[in-house]
C-alpha cells in the first residue's frame, strides 16, 4: 500500500466527455429531510472541477441499506435536490429510475450539455450492485457514459468491491480518483506507511474483535499504541486484573496477551488505562444523574462496569500525545454519547487539538462523530469520511475501490 500514486482529476482532460463519478451521498435522512449534508459538501471540490473543465458529470451513490430492491425512503432525490441548492449556477437533473440505468437516466444523459450534472438513483436499488455477478450492472453504468471516464471519490465505499466502485473500471477507457479519495490516500496511507515520528496510534471503541488486524499492523508501524474504550477491558483481564461487569471478549484474551508480548518484543509502548470511570449501568435517559466513581484499573468493583477512562489515564494518554508528530485515532475512549462518560474522549481530542506542528488524523466512524459533535473537527489535520474503509486502510489492506483506480 505504500507510495500510492493514483491518476487524479488533475491528470485527465474531460472536456466534452461523459464522466461517471462514484460519490458518497449516503447522508442521514429523517422523514425525507437530510439532517447532515457533510458528505455532499465533501464531494463538491471534485464535482466543481469536472464541471468547470466541461465534463458531462454523471453521479452515482448508494444510500442506506434497501433490502428488497427500490424503497422510496432510500431515494437519492433529497441528495440531488441539496446538490442543486449548493450549485445554483449548474443544471442538476435527478434521474428517477428503479433500475438506476433506466429510460430516465438514458434520456437525461443524452440531453446533457458540457458542465451539466445528472444524479442517478440509489445504486443499491439494483441487487447486482453488491454481488459477485454485478458485471452486467457495471457495464450498464459504463455504457451510460460511453465507456469514457470513471472517477472514484467515495472513500467510505472503497473497501467494497461493488459494481459502482470497482467493477465499472473494467469497462471504461480512463479512471481517476477525486480530491476526497486523494486526500484520504495521502493522509491515511502516508501516515501509516511513512509517518513523521514519533507516531502515536490511539484505538478505542467497544470490541477487540473489530480491530484485531489493526492492532497488529499498527504495532509494527507506530512508536506508541494507546488502547482505551471498551476494548481495553479485555486487555486488562488478559493482565489478570478484575474488570467487574465491564465489556470483555473472553475469546480474545490470548490474542491480547500475544499483542502485549509483540509490543514488548518490538520495543513499542502499549498504553492501557490505569484508572477507570465506573457505574452500575447506563443512565436512562442518557443525561440522567447516576452514581459515577473513578477507580484504579485493578480495583474495579465486581458489581460495576467501566464506561470511560479515568482522570489519571486522561493525563497519561495526553502526555503520550504531546510529543507526537503523527497521531492516528480510531474509536472513542468511552460511551461518549453520555455526558458522564465523554470526558476521556474529550481529553484525547483536546490533546490532539493542542498539537502545533503535528499531523492529526481521525479514522472515521464514531471518532469522527465524537470529534465533530464535541467541537474539535476544525482542529484536526484530517477527519476520514470512511469508518470501515479507514479501518481496513489501517489494517494495511488493499481497498478494491482504491486498487481499481489507475496508477500514474
Amino acid at each position: 500500500m505504500a507510495g500510492l500514486n493514483k491518476v487524479t482529476v488533475d491528470d485527465i482532460n474531460v472536456k466534452g466527455k461523459k464522466v461517471l463519478v462514484r460519490v458518497d451521498f449516503n447522508v442521514p435522512l429523517k422523514d425525507g429531510v437530510i439532517t447532515n449534508d457533510n458528505r455532499i459538501t465533501a464531494a463538491l471540490p471534485t464535482i466543481k472541477k469536472l464541471v468547470a473543465d466541461g465534463g458531462k458529470v454523471v453521479l452515482c451513490s448508494h444510500l442506506g441499506k434497501p433490502k428488497n430492491g427500490p424503497e422510496a425512503k432510500f431515494s437519492l432525490a433529497p441528495a440531488a435536490a441539496r446538490l442543486a441548492e449548493l450549485l445554483p449556477e449548474t443544471k442538476v437533473t435527478f434521474a428517477a429510475d428503479d433500475t438506476v440505468v433506466g429510460d430516465n437516466a438514458k434520456k437525461a444523459v443524452a440531453e446533457m450539455a458540457d458542465g451539466d450534472i445528472v444524479v442517478l438513483e440509489n445504486t443499491r436499488f439494483r441487487g447486482a450492485e453488491e454481488t459477485k455477478n454485478g458485471e452486467g450492472f457495471a457495464k450498464e453504468l459504463a455504457d451510460l457514459v460511453d465507456d469514457e471516464v470513471f472517477v472514484m471519490d467515495a472513500f467510505g465505499s472503497a473497501h467494497r468491491a461493488h459494481a459502482s466502485t470497482a467493477g465499472v473500471t473494467k469497462f471504461v477507457k480512463e479512471t481517476a480518483v477525486g480530491y476526497l479519495m486523494q486526500k484520504e490516500i495521502n493522509y491515511l496511507g502516508n501516515a501509516v506507511e511513512t509517518p513523521v515520528r514519533p507516531f502515536v496510534a490511539i484505538l478505542g471503541g467497544a470490541k477487540v474483535a473489530d480491530k484485531l488486524n489493526v492492532i497488529s499492523n499498527l504495532l509494527e508501524k507506530c512508536d506508541t499504541l494507546i488502547i482505551g474504550g471498551g476494548m481495553a477491558y479485555t486487555f486488562l483481564k488478559a493482565q489478570g486484573k478484575e474488570v467487574g461487569l465491564s465489556l470483555v471478549d473472553d475469546t480474545k484474551i490470548d490474542y491480547c496477551k500475544e499483542m502485549m508480548a509483540k509490543a514488548e518484543k518490538l520495543g513499542k509502548k502499549l498504553l492501557l488505562p490505569i484508572d477507570t470511570t465506573v457505574a452500575a449501568g447506563f443512565p436512562d435517559p442518557i443525561d440522567a444523574p447516576i452514581d459515577v466513581e473513578v477507580v484504579d484499573s485493578d480495583k474495579i468493583p465486581a458489581d460495576k462496569e467501566g464506561l470511560d477512562i479515568g482522570t489519571k489515564t486522561q493525563e497519561l494518554f495526553g502526555e503520550a500525545v504531546k510529543s507526537a508528530k503523527t497521531v492516528v485515532w480510531n474509536g472513542p475512549m468511552g460511551c461518549f454519547e453520555m455526558p458522564n462518560f465523554a470526558k476521556g474522549t474529550i481529553a484525547v481530542a483536546q490533546a490532539m487539538a493542542d498539537l502545533k506542528d503535528a499531523t492529526t488524523i481521525i479514522g472515521g466512524g464514531d471518532s469522527a462523530s465524537a470529534c465533530n459533535n464535541l467541537g474539535f473537527g476544525d482542529k484536526m489535520t484530517h477527519i476520514s469520511t470512511g469508518g470501515g474503509a479507514s479501518l481496513e486502510f489501517l489494517e494495511g489492506k488493499e481497498l478494491p475501490g482504491v486498487a481499481a483506480a489507475n496508477d500514474k
